[in-house]
This record gives C-alpha cells, sequence and structure tokens, in this order.
C-alpha cells in the first residue's frame, strides 16, 4: 500500500518498517480527522434539522460532509485502497474488500452531538487482514485527538482545523487490574446483556460516555472494561480497538475469541465485543 505524503513508500506485511508507516499514515489521519472536526464544528453552528435514515437513526448534513472529506483526503493519501464510509454504506453497501480497507464514521454518537454532548468522534481506522492495525479517534468539543498503532498510542490537543504536532502528544498506556473495577457503559444504547455480564465482574463503578471516547477513556487508563454483547457496525468499533491494543489493552469476541473483520457477505458488522485494559486474568 502506497501513502502519499507519509514519507515512505509501499508497506511490508511485517516488521519494523510496516509499523513506521503505519505510525506515519496514522497521523497524517489525524490531521484528517481535525479538519472534519472543523465542518463538523462549522456545520453544528448552523443548526441544520436532522433526518432519519433507512434504520431509523438520524443522520445530518455534518455527517455527511464531513465524510466527504474524509474520503477526498483517504484517497489522496492512500491511492488505492478501499474506503468503507458510514453514510456512503447506507446507502449502498460496498462488496468486501479483497486487501486492506480503511473504515471511516465521520460522527460517531451523532445522537450526543444533536442532544449538545461533547462526546462524538471522527473515527478512521484501516484494517489489514481481518484485524484494525490503525486508528484514529477525534473530539472536536473537547479538542482531544487519540492515535495508536503497533504498540503506540498518543494523546493530543488539537483544535479542529489545526494539525496534529506529534512531539507535543503525550502517550498512553492502559491501566493495571485494581481491586475495584471501574467499566465504561454506553450513554445512549441499551445492553441487557452487557450488563449481566459486568454485573458477573463485580465491577465496582460504571462510568456513563458516548461514542468510541468508551475506548480512549480504556485507553488512557482512566476505566478497567467496556464491553457490547450486541451487532455492532465494524465502523464504530476499528478505530478504538486498534487504539486499545497500542496501548497495551485487549479486544475479544464475547466469547475471548478473536474479532474477524472483513468478513460477512452482508454487511460490515461484528456481533458484540469486550475491550479490556489489562487482560482479563
Amino acid at each position: 500500500m502506497h501513502a502519499k505524503g507519509t514519507g515512505t513508500h509501499g508497506m511490508s506485511a511485517e516488521g519494523e518498517g510496516q509499523s513506521a508507516e503505519n505510525f506515519r499514515l496514522a497521523c497524517a489521519i489525524g490531521d484528517i480527522a481535525s479538519r472534519a472536526g472543523a465542518v463538523i464544528q462549522q456545520i453544528a453552528a448552523e443548526n441544520r434539522p436532522s433526518r432519519r435514515k433507512s434504520d431509523d437513526s438520524p443522520v445530518t448534513d455534518a455527517d455527511e460532509a464531513a465524510e466527504a472529506l474524509l474520503i477526498e483526503e483517504l484517497r489522496r493519501l492512500a491511492p488505492g485502497v478501499t474506503i468503507v464510509a458510514e453514510e456512503a454504506a447506507a446507502r449502498r453497501m460496498p462488496p468486501r474488500p479483497a486487501g486492506p480497507y480503511f473504515l471511516v464514521d465521520p460522527i460517531d454518537g451523532t445522537r450526543e452531538f444533536l442532544g449538545g454532548y461533547d462526546e462524538f468522534t471522527v473515527n478512521v481506522a484501516l484494517v489489514d487482514n481481518h484485524a484494525p492495525v490503525l486508528g484514529v479517534i477525534y473530539a472536536p468539543r473537547l479538542n482531544a485527538l487519540y492515535v495508536g498503532t503497533h504498540k503506540r498510542a498518543l494523546r493530543a490537543m488539537v483544535v479542529p482545523g489545526m494539525t496534529f504536532d506529534r512531539d507535543a502528544a503525550t502517550a498512553i498506556r492502559v491501566r493495571p487490574r485494581g481491586a475495584g473495577m471501574v467499566a465504561l457503559v454506553s450513554r445512549s444504547h441499551a445492553d441487557p446483556a452487557a450488563d449481566g455480564f459486568l454485573a458477573k465482574l463485580g465491577i465496582g463503578e460504571k462510568i456513563p460516555a458516548g461514542s468510541s471516547l468508551k475506548f480512549a477513556r480504556l485507553a488512557e487508563g482512566a476505566a478497567d472494561v467496556y464491553a457490547r454483547l450486541v451487532r455492532v457496525n465494524e465502523w464504530d468499533i476499528a478505530a478504538g480497538h486498534a487504539l486499545v491494543v497500542a496501548a497495551g489493552g485487549r479486544v475479544t469476541a464475547p466469547d475471548g475469541g478473536g474479532i474477524r473483520y472483513g468478513v460477512r457477505e452482508n454487511g460490515f458488522s461484528v456481533d458484540g465485543f469486550v475491550a479490556w485494559g489489562a487482560a482479563p486474568g
């Protein structure tokens, strides 16, 4: 895979070359996510009405404008790499990619966005060999950018539209398992199966949050576990999955096995997940 502007020429299947290439690629995507965040903020200030998609979930002009920018810039950055983006997929589901592909969620947490909360994000991930190998999460209203790939996870304060300065970023890691486990739970989506799973763990505290920020909070050591035991779209979780793994955590299927991306014939989804900070004992 060739990525313009990243200072390298191609990606090997394994090794240090791939790690360095993916880090440069992730940092470049961080800049793109920041620009998408600026578009979202601009449209949000105009108070445009939302609409409903065929699955009755909300969509806004901000979703569509940010997605258009992300697709255009990703095509320029990595020509030839398939892009699977939420709003485009809602109109027409693309075929299963034969090689690496980007997953794009222009606004993860549209309900939070419409409700005036700060907890919505721009998500971009690269999937290779059925696993997310890099993830970028950007929260425009929090000026918070997270970048993760190959055991390197960073957090930086980035105002929407500004460039990501990797030298000013802070390395983040998941925290060791403590006596009183803390779980992150969805602010907007009920999940009785996940509630039952967490009850068996003896969780001491639950922290509600929106969007993929739950993955980011886990990656930076604010909690121990985040679970959703229902089918979820790949673009909702891939960036967070990559970030948590890069920060030293683990993301598994509900049964504890691995999660394989890009294998369904009829769409891009997985049957739930459990994201851990320190690995379960």
